[in-house]
């Protein structure tokens, strides 16, 4: 076989189609020939909504390692311990928050009742009333316990729950729907038990204190947050709602003061029954029966009125919380024996008892 010159090899050449005598035919066999080839088929690409296969078989614990259990603490279990600390952490803090609130209360209420103008004599007495707001702000606090300590524990809860992957959104509708039902429903019940629980922080009034509501009057048997048991002076008890109640008058409280008027004839020396008067609530603040119930010697103001052929002589009391009945009664009937023995005079009535003749 002869090669080419200079020793280049030979360059195959394309076969060149035979060409017809009708050039038609030549230009549809040579585009037959190219489109004959079929294209090849593509591969169907996976849809993104079709998942993919969920490995349920047991994980070799051969390929178990060290350092791959502590990859897995450090992820999802270490964060569910930081919200749990963090959660226990929030939870003291709020309660140390919430003792020293009380402690605060508690001494600033020790102070006013120091600074009562005369309780000193009556510490003892007085101290049942800073007894009584002592242990209604305890309660106060250990219900404000309970409160944060369940909305601690529920934040937390939905956070790990988060954290885990549970959805959250069913429950928070579900709990949406039940609270505004609940707000729509139970309306009046709210409404009480917020007035309740202010009427407690603010302490307008306890058990023991004679108070009026507008619609009764009468000393207060039990209270709670939602409902005050009243017994009137009838022996009726009340049931009044803390959401009802507008306004309040305590006549109790603290305090109480009694005043007593004691009516002497037209023509009696005033001076001479104001001095009387005076010897017998000196002897009475001496007396050892009610040092602890007055708060301060008693007051003797002066002439109150003069009218009807009588003129009338007021003293006033300060005593402790509601001891002035008791004061009053006292105080007549020394003041009455008083008059006896020093010749003053009462008025005399106004119209004959029982239709007899006035007595001269």
């Amino acid at each position: 076989m002869r090669g080419r010159p200079n020793g280049r090899p030979r360059t195959a050449v394309p076969p060149v189609p035979t060409l017809t005598e009708n050039p038609v035919i030549d230009a549809f066999t040579n585009l037959t020939s190219l489109t004959s080839t079929p294209p090849p088929t593509p591969v169907p690409s996976p849809s993104p909504s079709q998942e993919l296969p969920v490995n349920l078989s047991m994980p070799d614990l051969s390929t178990l390692t060290w350092a791959g259990v502590g990859n897995w603490l450090v992820g999802t279990p270490l964060l569910i311990m930081t919200v749990v600390v963090i959660g226990f952490l929030a939870r003291f803090l709020l309660h140390r928050l919430i003792d020293r609130v009380v402690a605060t209360a508690t001494s600033r209420r020790a102070d006013r009742i120091a600074r009562i103008p005369g309780a000193g004599r009556a510490l003892q007495a007085v101290g049942v009333a800073s007894v009584r707001h002592v242990q209604r702000t305890q309660t106060m606090g250990a219900l404000l316990k309970s409160i944060t300590t369940i909305v601690v524990l529920g934040i937390t809860a939905l956070t790990v729950l988060s954290i885990v992957g549970i959805p959250l959104g069913p429950m928070l509708a579900s709990a949406s729907v039940g609270g505004v039902a609940l707000a729509f429903g139970a309306q009046s019940l709210v409404k009480d038990f917020l007035s309740g629980v202010f009427m407690i922080l603010e302490d307008q009034y306890g058990v023991g204190d004679v108070i009026d509501t507008g619609e009764v009057v009468g000393t207060v048997e039990n209270v709670s947050l939602r409902v005050t048991q009243v017994r009137d002076a009838g022996g009726m008890t009340w049931y009044v709602r803390n959401g009802e109640i507008v306004r309040i008058g305590n006549k109790t409280q603290g305090w109480s003061t009694a005043i007593v008027d004691i009516p002497i004839a037209y023509d009696q020396d005033v001076e001479r029954a104001i001095s009387v008067i005076r010897d017998v609530v000196g002897v009475m603040d001496d007396d050892d029966a009610f040092t602890d119930i007055l708060l301060e010697e008693p007051n003797v103001v002066g002439v109150e009125s003069i009218a009807n052929g009588a003129i009338t002589i007021r003293i006033v009391a300060k005593t402790i919380a509601n001891e002035q009945f008791g004061v009053q009664r006292e105080m007549r009937e020394r003041i009455k024996m008083a008059f006896d023995r020093a010749g003053v005079r009462s008025p005399l009535p106004v119209m004959p008892p029982y239709g007899g003749v006035p007595p001269q």
